[in-house]
């Protein structure tokens, strides 16, 4: 069972996308976009990743064609973490149309500040996402890594993602930073992170699998492999690869399919019911 744990669907109105560096991804994608993608590359289920919109109405529509969708075997929507009424939306949520395939939520951290996590409103709505039974999934910049590894020690009880490695600074080739912040957060034993993303941390136009080995090898060394999973990151990596690419590339930098990072690891954290 090989399982995507990170992708994406939007729309080409989505505000981010205005960015004219994104004009290549700056379309509709959909599940009829990725099931073909999914067939050649050998890849049964994924999990749905909330892609930026900032509204509930993401959600509620990503759990409703969920309901409907075999791949999708859980979705991680949005909600704001200082939301007063976090805890009503989550409620609602679980009680629309695919409401039980909710596995977590996942703010935009990475566009606040870089002690936004410490904010008490913050642990709060991380408290109440992890009371409802849910993943704190975490999207930050490198430079909130300290702020993880805080808030991670703060609710033990929870059980947190971390996305992209954290955003090494690939392109920058900063390796011994990134390590340095990512050891207090591998340390903690509430934590997973996806081996995703990576490729747009790269060189865009010139990244080659040699400038990605150094922080997967990281990555396993600090967490092994149960406590990484592969994700795709589409459509944002067709922004410097192709999904097949992506997945081949992490799949010969692992130095195989390791059944834990490819499935093992999601089917554990998400609670996702494979069937």
């Amino acid at each position: 069972m090989i399982i995507d744990a990170h992708h994406h669907f939007w729309t080409a109105d989505y505000a981010w996308l205005a960015d004219p560096a994104l004009a290549p991804i700056r379309r509709d994608y959909t599940l009829s976009d990725l099931r073909p993608l999914l067939r050649a590359a050998g890849v049964d289920r994924t999990v749905l990743v909330e892609g930026g919109l900032g509204a509930s109405s993401e959600t509620t529509s990503f759990l409703a064609l969920a309901s409907s969708a075999p791949e999708i075997a859980g979705v991680v929507g949005w909600a704001s973490l200082t939301s007063p009424s976090l805890g009503a939306q989550l409620e609602r949520h679980r009680a629309e149309p695919g409401g039980r395939l909710l596995v977590g939520i996942r703010d935009q951290v990475q566009g606040e500040d870089d002690t936004f996590l410490d904010r008490p409103d913050v642990r709060e709505g991380l408290a109440v996402v992890a009371s409802a039974g849910l993943v704190n999934e975490l999207v930050v910049r490198a430079s909130q890594l300290p702020s993880v590894a805080r808030a991670i020690a703060s609710l033990p009880s929870s059980t947190f993602v971390l996305d992209h490695l954290g955003k090494p600074p690939i392109a920058g080739g900063d390796l011994a930073s990134w390590v340095s912040s990512m050891r207090p957060v591998a340390a903690l034993p509430n934590v997973v992170t996806k081996v995703s993303g990576l490729v747009t941390e790269a060189s865009w136009s010139s990244w080659k699998p040699a400038d990605l080995a150094p922080y997967v090898d990281a990555a396993v060394s600090l967490f092994g492999p149960r406590r990484l999973m592969w994700g795709s990151d589409w459509p944002v990596v067709e922004l410097a690869s192709s999904y097949p690419q992506i997945k081949s590339v992490i799949t010969d930098v692992l130095g195989g399919s390791d059944p834990d990072v490819f499935g093992g690891t999601a089917i554990r954290t998400y609670h996702l019911e494979i069937m």
